[in-house]
């Protein structure tokens, strides 16, 4: 199968169950904004050695928030909902009680299982913090420097999926850049989804385990190009670098679109092939073949 003249690879993408929460975060304007989400987003791109994936899922005019102002929403995931409610608790508290102006309203108000955030980080008024209800909604009020910070008391917890990927091979590590880019920002117009990893782009694609014991993950060597004749590569013969974009969505169907999307703006002339990672099928519950995927989007 071909993009124009990029072979898609027979493959498939593995990806996992994960729980996820959507906050949403406004400020004063799009400065503070902008300084809230990124401390919120740190160090959020594996859960192999993160409390959560997390990203940008889209920004919000003031006419789409609860309070008038710039915003934007946020996706958190983890393996468990017990995971996703410490992330967001320790990130709110830690990251945006501590920004200027920001406020923090749940993104799924109508989720039944709920985890608390205003509910812990209320105790940082020391018994100054005050609770208000709004159209049935629990939020507090705790005094800071530059007023009060609103933070609703509970957010939804749901079911979500991490890990949809594919891997961009190009010619050169300009095109496999280039084109990664191109797929971030076309993902970034999805809805439900997020690419959690540094500009949204993964240079070290990892494989489960290691010859050294005590590592979760490891580099997969198949998809190294300073490794091609030393051992068995899955790499295009004209391919001299790659990247992994890799996807986490509140939906199937969120993951498919954003795939697809995503494979479709990669695709060029300087891009031979692009293939995805799997570790055979056995680990992760949701299988996306690359080819099903961009016939059904």
């Amino acid at each position: 199968m071909l993009i124009d003249s990029t072979q898609i690879v027979d493959t498939f993408a593995e990806a996992f169950r994960l729980r996820f929460a959507r906050i949403l975060v406004t400020a004063h304007d799009d400065h503070w904004l902008d300084a809230a989400l990124r401390a919120a987003c740190g160090y959020g791109t594996s859960v192999i050695g993160c409390d959560a994936e997390v990203g940008v899922e889209r920004r919000l005019a003031p006419s789409e928030t609860p309070d008038g102002r710039p915003g934007g929403l946020v996706l958190l995931f983890a393996f468990s909902a017990e995971a996703v409610a410490k992330a967001v608790s320790n990130r709110t508290g830690q990251c945006l009680l501590t920004c200027p102006t920001t406020a923090v309203f749940d993104g799924m108000p109508m989720e039944v299982e709920r985890a608390p955030v205003g509910a812990h980080v209320r105790f940082f008024g020391d018994g100054h913090e005050k609770t208000k209800v709004l159209d049935g909604r629990r939020f507090w009020r705790i005094p800071v420097m530059d007023g009060e910070f609103l933070v609703e008391e509970t957010v939804g917890i749901a079911k979500g999926i991490g890990g949809g990927n594919f891997i961009v091979q190009g010619r050169s590590l300009e095109a496999a850049l280039a084109a990664a880019r191109r797929a971030v920002e076309a993902i970034a117009d999805v809805p439900g989804t997020i690419t959690p990893f540094p500009g949204g782009v993964v240079r070290s694609g990892s494989k489960v385990g290691s010859r050294y014991e005590a590592l979760r993950a490891s580099t997969n060597e198949a998809f190294c190009p300073g490794l091609v004749g030393r051992m068995a590569t899955s790499l295009h013969p004209d391919a001299t670098a790659c990247l992994e974009i890799v996807v986490d969505g509140t939906t199937e169907e969120a993951v498919t679109t954003a795939m697809a999307v995503g494979m479709r703006s990669a695709a060029g002339p300087e891009i031979p092939a692009i293939s995805a990672g799997n570790y055979g099928g056995k680990l992760g519950k949701f299988h996306f073949h690359l080819r099903q995927v961009l016939s059904a989007s």
